[in-house]
């Protein structure tokens, strides 16, 4: 999880969003008790403490915390999962199931880990073979809307 300052705020739009090396990525956090119905894109990491009906794509991270629920898919390269997600999770990178996690949905990713307690009620797909999975890399913020739902 990064810090936050008000040096890392967006000056000037969606070019000067992609973290630099060296700074802290930017985080955005649906607070606890609010919901959002749409879907959220983000160069950075989205954090999900509320609910949200629609998809999330982020370059970066999406984390769902103990109590925040996400009803749609997920796109990222790094997902940490510990509340309910309800669609598929696609992970470049890493998806981490909490012991507190319920996941109503597949996930597609190249590393997973479940902690005793975590839920996955849905398929498990692994390794470079699982084409879905995005390269985040490469993504730009003018282009994270033509994503895969």
């Amino acid at each position: 999880m990064g810090i936050l300052s008000a040096n890392n705020a967006p000056k000037n739009g969606p070019a000067e969003q992609t973290s630099r090396r060296g700074e802290a990525p930017q985080l955005t956090i649906i607070a606890q008790g609010t919901e959002i119905s749409g879907d959220i894109s983000a160069v950075g990491v989205v954090k999900v403490e509320g609910k949200i009906e629609g998809s999330i794509k982020s370059a970066a991270q999406v984390l769902v915390a103990k109590g925040g629920l996400v009803q749609g898919d997920i796109h990222t390269r790094e997902a940490v999962l510990g509340g309910q997600v309800r669609g598929t999770v696609h992970a470049e990178e890493r998806v981490e199931v909490q012991a507190t996690a319920l996941i109503e949905g597949d996930i597609v990713t190249r590393r997973i880990q479940i902690a005793e307690g975590g839920q996955v009620n849905g398929s498990i797909s692994m390794g470079s073979g699982s084409g879905e999975v995005m390269n985040a890399t490469t993504i730009k913020p003018d282009r994270m809307a033509n994503l895969p739902a």
